[in-house]
């Protein structure tokens, strides 16, 4: 991690995010190890950039983006619930603890710009789980934030649908209190979208079946009403995540000899930067674009394909 770390910190760009993944940092009771979270922030501190800090807790980006530490949680979260205050408040004491004890270690690092609470904070975890927090848990972490720090702003951030039935089954799943999105909006004082235009649905033999929605009509009555938004609240607005590897029917994106994944090619690293770019607008500009997927850009460059890195290299050239 290290090395990937500091080859990607070489790259002249301005804006980094780190996540504290909380079973990571407490691996057990009583124990508190941010020692490898100090070295990253040290290490893009000393690179020159700024950094947007997940303090998580419950979900932090990267897969399987659920990090309770076991010993505060003996019993899974059940299914198809939300996850109240009210029901969880030992949970939700040391998520908030484990919040502040962070903040106020950090919160003197100038090279800190933002604090993100927690991942698509409402959403379901994925495909794989359908319990969610519930925007009332998301407030008491909020709230714990703003007071540790007040002079910070918060991001929450959100997945963008592309078109129209990713749409519907986001709205199913999420439609008693809203998505992560319409949640960032309510609560955020930067509003993180994450963009992924193209992916993978279903694979039959050597064949895929895809869904491309970065041409859709309802994508741009969607991002057109999240930039009046939070236009109208003052709020900024950023792409925490802008698509830059495959998003597959797999878990780990293939890394094929010879070939490339058609969800992502690198050229559409570019293409989904250039996109997100003539949203913004002088008068309601983005502020920032964070790219995901550069760990795979490294794997590429091992099997012999720098083609991913020389994309985001010709972005920063031009940018």
């Amino acid at each position: 991690m290290r090395d990937s770390l500091r080859t990607l910190l070489d790259y002249p760009f301005q804006l980094i995010r780190l996540g504290a993944y909380w079973k990571h940092i407490e691996p057990e009771p009583g124990v508190f190890s941010p020692d490898e979270l100090d070295w990253q922030i040290a290490a893009a501190e000393q690179a020159g950039k700024q950094i947007i800090l997940c303090v998580g807790p419950l979900k932090t980006f990267s897969y399987p983006e659920f990090f309770v530490p076991a010993h505060h949680l003996k019993q899974p979260l059940p299914e198809h619930t939300l996850i109240q205050p009210s029901a969880y408040p030992a949970l939700l004491e040391a998520a908030t603890t484990f919040i502040t004890r962070l903040v106020e270690r950090y919160k003197q690092r100038k090279s800190i710009v933002a604090w993100q609470i927690e991942h698509e904070a409402v959403d379901p975890l994925g495909v794989e789980h359908s319990w969610r927090l519930a925007q009332a848990f998301v407030e008491k972490e909020i709230e714990v934030v703003r007071k540790a720090d007040p002079d910070r702003p918060v991001l929450l951030n959100g997945f963008l649908p592309t078109s129209l039935p990713v749409r519907l089954s986001q709205w199913w799943r999420t439609r008693d209190q809203g998505d992560s999105l319409a949640v960032a909006q309510r609560l955020a004082d930067i509003v993180g979208i994450d963009y992924y235009p193209r992916h993978a649905l279903l694979k039959m033999g050597n064949r895929t079946l895809y869904l491309d929605g970065s041409q859709s009509l309802w994508l741009q009555g969607k991002r057109k009403q999240v930039f009046t938004a939070t236009h109208t609240r003052r709020q900024k607005l950023m792409v925490t995540e802008g698509q830059a590897e495959p998003w597959e029917s797999v878990t780990t994106p293939p890394n094929p000899s010879s070939q490339g994944m058609y969800s992502c090619l690198p050229e559409q690293v570019i293409i989904n930067y250039n996109t997100c770019m003539r949203w913004s607008q002088p008068e309601n500009p983005l502020y920032a674009y964070l790219f995901w997927g550069a760990e795979y850009w490294l794997l590429r460059k091992q099997s012999a394909d720098a083609s991913y890195l020389q994309a985001f290299a010709r972005i920063l050239e031009r940018a």
